[in-house]
């Protein structure tokens, strides 16, 4: 299943060069605003140390990660609710986007131009958030005038759950707080969710620190700040150096670790960044495994073995019969199929069963 992250934040906080690090890829990362025009995009591979421990176990022709797909979105300044700069552009790449990974520039470089004159990330992280919200409150009162009045007429019981829950963003949004700040309850995310409000989007603040700071930047008050917001604003943060991780994504392997002990940092930032992006949105894993391939598979919290089934091919869960299933952690205890079998670890499971992260199945269909 397909998700995708943007890449957002104000011209020349580090966008490109952490997409490149990202993908390996060499966009446009030029010192000037609006270097990146139309959105890069790069599907990577989300790390996961299980499915190594699997390709060992069975040595299958061939292995498959399970992916993310990332976008590099133009640089965005004030006004861009309003058509500034590129800021139509903006809005419209970033409402297709899952979640968004917004980068703040936390560090102090005068060969590196900032829009604004001077470094200030809560100032930055302001100008998006406004803009985001603008736009937001835009959708809310084009909509208000053509359900208030059956809203109160009281005789359409989703017009009124509607009403009031757009009601209830708008004042989160005057408050100039994000929607998803808020606490609502599944039924009210239901009722939200195709107007695809963007400060209701996942968020991920990237902390872009020096070179120096990396190993340390316990001192970093921009960092303090952001991660003080994050917690308000039911946000996620990693911290990275853009620079550092675009030069270990150039090194191979063996070059790449020790480069990373030199450092001090036991997994790299885009490690972290592509983690917490995939689980910011509510993803799992599980895999299938055997002589032929073993593959990692991405499923939304929550999905049933049959809908599981389909992310691999529709005609899999049109005849979902059964999944004989066993937990990544019971196979590598039990050291192999053969004797996981003989403990007693593989099951049969049918229509009502919820996937597990970790979960590795074999379809039973037919069609």
């Amino acid at each position: 299943m397909g998700l995708t992250a943007g890449i957002v934040g104000l011209p020349n906080v580090g966008k490109s060069t952490l997409f490149n690090a990202i993908t390996n890829s060499k966009v446009l990362a030029a010192n000037y605003p609006f270097a990146t025009i139309e959105p890069n995009i790069g599907v990577v591979e989300v790390p996961d140390a299980r499915v190594d421990k699997l390709t060992e176990m069975y040595n299958p022709k061939k292995t498959i990660y399970t992916t993310f797909e990332f976008r590099d979105i133009a640089g965005l300044v004030r006004g861009a609710s309003k058509g500034e700069g590129l800021g139509n552009q903006f809005l419209s790449h970033i409402r297709t986007c899952d979640a968004i990974v917004q980068v703040v520039r936390c560090f102090i470089d005068d060969n590196v131009v900032h829009v604004d004159g001077s470094i200030d990330p809560m100032r930055d992280i302001e100008t998006i958030m406004i803009e985001l919200i603008f736009a937001d409150m835009e959708v809310i009162e084009k909509r208000i005038p053509k359900i208030k009045k059956r809203a109160d007429l009281k005789l359409d019981k989703e017009a009124v759950q509607e009403y009031q829950v757009l009601e209830k963003c708008n004042e989160a949004l005057k408050n100039q707080l994000p929607i998803r700040a808020l606490e609502l309850t599944d039924e009210e995310s239901k009722l939200i969710k195709n107007f695809s409000f963007l400060t209701a989007k996942p968020m991920v603040y990237v902390c872009n620190v020096s070179d120096e700071e990396l190993e340390d930047y316990s001192d970093n008050e921009y960092v303090k700040e952001i991660e003080e917001l994050a917690k308000k604003d039911n946000s996620e943060t990693v911290v990275i150096s853009a620079k550092i991780e675009q030069e270990l994504s150039e090194l191979d392997p063996e070059e790449r670790k020790i480069f990373m002990e030199d450092l001090g940092i036991m997994r790299s930032g885009l490690e972290e960044l592509i983690n917490v992006s995939y689980e910011i949105l509510g993803l799992k894993t599980f895999f299938t495994a055997g002589e032929k391939e073993v593959r990692a598979w991405t499923f939304k919290n929550g999905m049933k073995a049959p809908e599981c089934a389909g992310i691999i091919h529709t005609d899999f869960q049109k005849g979902f019969i059964k999944a004989e299933t066993i937990s990544y952690d019971d196979l590598i205890t039990a050291g192999s199929e053969a004797k996981a079998k003989e403990h007693g670890k593989f099951r049969m499971e049918g229509k009502e069963y919820t996937a597990k992260d970790g979960d590795i199945f074999h379809f039973r269909f037919n069609v």
